[in-house]
């Protein structure tokens, strides 16, 4: 284990390396927090169920919107300053969660952790794959996820943990890190002379002019089509699934939570040597078969009797999220233009759609037809995007051509 870290170390540039090991740090850090955030808001505040949820949506709805402009600004002005000014503003919002009181205010700072969410995220994608070789884009893109699960499987027992000494404390604890993590980066950055290759990457063009290329690239519009299908299905893990399981088992919540950590186990324990295998075929492959694995999954919940069917249904459907994230990130760096990177990772964001959307349906299908019902459309709707992904790989060498000309 020592000498396959050690050997990671010395394939990424040390500003990789920093962003993985920041991401597992930032994602304990938020993860103590921000999955709270509905309970938070009802212990502390007056606001009504209405308020709350939209407190909570509108975060998504923010970073729906704001990853393209995020995206736009680090070609425009470098990765460096966006990505520390939505680290920086980040800290900020997390110690305002712990001492807002007003409704109104804590909207806002979900918004405005939305916007930081959706500026950081694809700009620190779009910088890895600046320093990284193409041939090794898949492996720091299955790192990355693998960081984040990490992330998430330790982050909520900490919160609980610490919000059971203040309810107050997680949020402030989350912002110091946050910060601490800026500052780092900020010195690091500076360090290994981001800024210089910075200015080699600059883009010139306006943002009208770039909106423009992403809404005439027919290839990224069949991308983002497949990205918010494939999230419509995927969302049903995080809503429709517990209400399924909570209706239909004894001790429902607890079998629900046990396959939530069974899910963060297996991403942490297979990423790698999946994403081996997938780094020697085409990230359309890896869609492929992630999505069938989506598909098998769906299918052992809605004719699930007993919990070991579930979990194998877990697990085979955990294994299908650790193909198509990365290969989904890989596909999008390949169609991109080198000089709006950023921009494309950044519009990206766009497929949350699908997860604005999937609960809704999931929720419909659930009331009105039942969990059978449900999850066999669902299982439907996750191969479907598969034909979106195709199409848009079709159009990919022509949208290439297009491009070429963008900075004549």
């Amino acid at each position: 284990m020592i000498r396959r870290l050690q050997s990671f170390k010395n394939d990424f540039h040390p500003i990789v390396n920093v962003l993985l090991v920041g991401t597992v740090f930032a994602r304990i850090a938020s993860s103590m927090s921000l999955p709270f955030l509905a309970i938070y808001l009802f212990k502390y505040t007056d606001m009504s169920g209405v308020m709350i949820g939209f407190t909570i949506g509108i975060g998504s709805l923010a970073g729906m919107f704001g990853g393209f402009f995020g995206g736009y600004l680090s070609d425009r002005f470098g990765r460096r300053i966006v990505m520390q000014a939505a680290i920086y503003l980040w800290a900020i919002v997390f110690i305002g969660f712990a001492f807002a009181e007003v409704p109104i205010i804590f909207a806002l700072l979900n918004a405005l952790n939305g916007l930081c969410r959706s500026f950081y995220e694809p700009v620190s994608q779009a910088l890895m794959a600046d320093l990284t070789k193409k041939e090794k884009r898949y492996a720091v893109y299955s790192l990355r996820y693998m960081a984040i699960n990490i992330g998430v499987a330790v982050g909520p027992l900490l919160g609980t943990i610490i919000a059971g000494m203040n309810g107050r404390l997680p949020w402030i604890i989350t912002g110091c890190i946050y910060l601490a993590y800026g500052i780092v980066l900020h010195f690091l950055l500076n360090k290994y002379g981001i800024r210089s290759i910075e200015g080699e990457k600059k883009n010139p063009v306006s943002i009208a002019e770039s909106w423009g290329v992403i809404r005439k690239d027919a290839a990224f519009r069949f991308f983002i089509i497949g990205g918010i299908v494939s999230a419509i299905g995927y969302a049903q893990m995080t809503s429709t699934l517990s209400q399924f399981i909570g209706q239909n088992y004894e001790q429902g919540v607890t079998l629900f939570a046990w396959m939530m950590s069974i899910n963060a186990i297996v991403v942490v324990a297979l990423q790698i040597p999946f994403s081996k295998w997938a780094e020697k075929r085409s990230p359309l492959t890896a869609i492929v078969v992630g999505s069938i694995c989506y598909a098998i999954g769906n299918l052992g919940y809605a004719f699930s009797n007993s919990w070991w069917i579930l979990i194998v249904s877990m697990i085979v459907f955990t294994l299908g999220e650790i193909l198509t994230f990365p290969a989904g990130a890989v596909m999008l760096d390949r169609l991109a233009p080198e000089e709006m990177r950023g921009t494309y990772f950044g519009a990206q964001t766009f497929t949350n759609l699908g997860f604005f959307l999937g609960p809704w349906l999931g929720g419909f299908l659930l009331q009105g037809y039942g969990g059978q019902t449900l999850f066999i459309v669902i299982a439907i709707i996750s191969l479907v995007s598969v034909w979106f992904y195709r199409l848009g790989e079709m159009k990919a060498p022509l949208a290439k051509q297009k491009s070429t000309g963008i900075s004549a």
